[in-house]
């Protein structure tokens, strides 16, 4: 008979936010994991994320034991298309989690990126503070490359400033700019803060453009930079310090670039380098070793 749990201490935190900090999941995902009687304190079963506890000592989820709260940290990820932001997949299909070096712990990606799209994915250990960066109302703004086919209307796009109706959803300010045109492609820069599901898409599609791809350059002061393909580093400690601050309540958040960034700015983008050939190429008898490291 499944135990309940008899927790009284009213000096501690709520479990779900203990379990956020400790990087289990997001509040909401650990509130789901308690109603669905995955958590437990000393072996019997967590009722409510109500729950108020001190440390995650005696905590288990799915029956492993939860470690102790780190030191919130942030990382960026260097995302290349073709891998799903999830830990798994139904489909089969590779994740983000699947390139991830094993010497990270165990991270939450703040927010998604498509399947196809690629550049900037935030990781952090923090459950909270992982949904704090997701809110639009934090007015983090997110920068975007995009390759699409069709003629961009200067009118059209210069409207977007005031924000757009697509299909019933309404979508906030967005600032868009043509870059150059390549052929029958058009290269933007588009920046904006809310970051809807698929909403670059979605919107340059109403428009009469098809994105075919969608690069993520900066989310709010962090920026993708050099990193390389399929790359990890942790966010620069003045940065995650400014983040913190204003994510508990002791600052404003820094927003990062409030409009679309200049020609001069996306010329000094590069094109994210290709990962190594391991496999021959037809024909050739000889087989491509990657370098080693150091050498």
């Amino acid at each position: 008979m499944t135990g309940k749990t008899d927790i009284t201490d009213k000096t501690g935190e709520r479990i779900a936010k203990v379990l956020a900090r400790a990087g289990v999941a997001s509040r909401r995902q650990v509130e789901a994991m308690i109603a669905e009687g995955r958590v437990r304190i000393a072996g019997k079963v967590v009722e409510t994320p109500a729950t108020l506890v001190t440390s995650t000592e005696g905590i288990t989820v799915d029956g492993k034991p939860v470690g102790n709260i780190q030191p919130t940290r942030l990382w960026k990820f260097h995302k290349p298309p073709g891998l799903v932001t999830t830990s798994r997949d139904p489909e089969g299909r590779p994740t983000i989690f699947d390139a991830l070096p094993r010497r990270l712990p165990r991270v939450i990606t703040v927010g998604r990126l498509d399947i196809n799209t690629e550049g900037l994915l935030l990781l952090t250990n923090d459950g909270a503070f992982a949904r704090w960066l997701e809110l639009p109302a934090t007015g983090l703004v997110r920068r975007y490359r995009v390759r699409a086919f069709g003629e961009a209307s200067e009118t059209a796009l210069e409207a977007l400033k005031t924000g757009i109706t697509v299909d019933g959803v309404a979508y906030g300010p967005i600032e868009a700019r043509v870059e150059r045109r390549q052929g029958d492609n058009v290269w933007l820069t588009v920046a904006l803060r809310e970051g809807k599901h698929r909403e670059v898409k979605k919107v340059l599609e109403h428009l009469g453009l098809k994105v075919n791809r969608l690069i993520r350059l900066a989310y709010g002061p962090v920026e993708l930079g050099d990193l390389n393909r399929e790359g990890v580093e942790p966010v620069p400690d003045d940065v995650l310090s400014a983040l913190l601050k204003a994510f508990r309540g002791k600052g404003e958040p820094p927003a990062g670039v409030t409009e679309a960034p200049r020609r001069r700015r996306a010329k000094g983008w590069a094109k994210p380098k290709a990962p190594r050939r391991t496999t021959p190429r037809k024909g050739s008898r000889k087989r491509t070793e990657p370098k080693a490291r150091g050498k």
